[in-house]
């Protein structure tokens, strides 16, 4: 029986001293007892290791999220993952964002940890979490070129903050763009503005003085200006309607509710001006889409109805046009 106990125990790890006159069987090398700090480093470990086993891969970049259960000393727990992390990946590319979630046993705001292989692929985490979290961001430390960490109110209490993590860690690990190489399917701003004025049957000063001064017509017509307040001050066109560039749909589409009282039908000739004849044909065009097809602009703006000696309030008499009541 004893030898069988010997080999139960040496089975076990332990080593056998001696045995005494009595049989009784005296052990050594028993493993130490384990304290609360090897339970969370073994923890960490788990949970770091969780997360790069369930990390994506985006331009050759590993990149994950974790979000762990809110516990005491989160900092300090989520410094051991991101060790972990790091040490794991040390020779490879990668970006990880780790935080806890759920309310803190101390009651502040949830930790949040970005770890990286780069330096850039952290300030780029940075910036985009300032953006994600706007209003929640309650401090942020720089702990090394590759970590930072900040703490974040209410983090994990919606869907949105997985969901944001993801797409924070996603776009800081694409490689930058060639500013001179633009995106498939953009457009110049000139290519925009010709293919807006393809649209339209735009108009000279004169034409669009000689129809506003028409007895009769077959649908209203309005001229429009859309300059803003800097530009009105040093003269405008007296009689125009004068409507900010930023609420001009709103105002002129029969279907809002913050339309004109005048903006009931789609035939209605609206013709709009600015300065030099740039932004109106944007605007005239944005009208069109709405389904107002008779909107045009004027060739050269307001300083070409000047320059035609054209009737204009040299005084900056200009008055925003509004409706008591009305907002966008």
């Amino acid at each position: 029986m004893i030898s069988e106990s010997l080999r139960s125990s040496s089975s076990a790890g332990y080593e056998v001293a001696r045995i005494d006159s009595d049989t009784q069987l005296v052990l050594r090398g028993q493993p130490p007892l384990r304290t609360l700090d090897d339970v969370r480093l073994q923890v960490a470990h788990e949970v770091a290791m969780r997360s790069i086993t369930q990390a994506k891969i985006t331009d050759g970049v590993r990149i994950g999220v974790s979000l762990t259960l809110s516990k005491s000393e989160d900092e300090q727990f989520l410094y051991k993952v991101a060790d972990v992390i790091a040490h794991q990946l040390a020779l490879g590319s990668f970006l990880f964002a780790v935080a806890t979630t759920g309310t803190s046993t101390t009651g502040k705001p949830n930790p949040l940890v970005i770890i990286a292989s780069s330096e850039e692929y952290v300030q780029r985490a940075i910036l985009l979490t300032s953006a994600k979290f706007i209003g929640r961001i309650k401090s942020g430390v720089q702990l090394s070129p590759v970590r930072w960490a900040g703490l974040i109110e209410g983090v994990g209490t919606s869907t949105y903050d997985d969901d944001a993590l993801w797409d924070i860690v996603s776009k800081s690990a694409r490689p930058p763009m060639d500013p001179m190489l633009p995106p498939p399917g953009s457009r110049g701003i000139d290519q925009i503005l010709s293919d807006a004025r393809a649209q339209l049957q735009r108009v000279t000063p004169q034409q669009a003085w000689d129809e506003l001064c028409e007895p009769e017509v077959e649908a209203p017509t309005f001229l429009v200006d859309i300059r803003p307040v800097a530009q009105r001050e040093l003269g405008g066109i007296q009689g125009s309607l004068v409507i900010e560039r930023n609420v001009l749909e709103w105002r002129f589409d029969p279907r809002s509710d913050a339309r004109l009282a005048i903006a009931d039908r789609y035939d209605l000739r609206v013709i709009v001006f600015c300065e030099e004849g740039y932004t109106s044909s944007l605007a005239a065009y944005a009208l069109q889409q709405l389904g107002l097809l008779n909107a045009t602009d004027i060739i050269g703006g307001y300083q070409a109805w000047k320059a035609a000696g054209l009737p204009v309030d040299d005084k900056g008499r200009a008055r925003a046009f509004f409706e008591r009541g009305q907002t966008v």
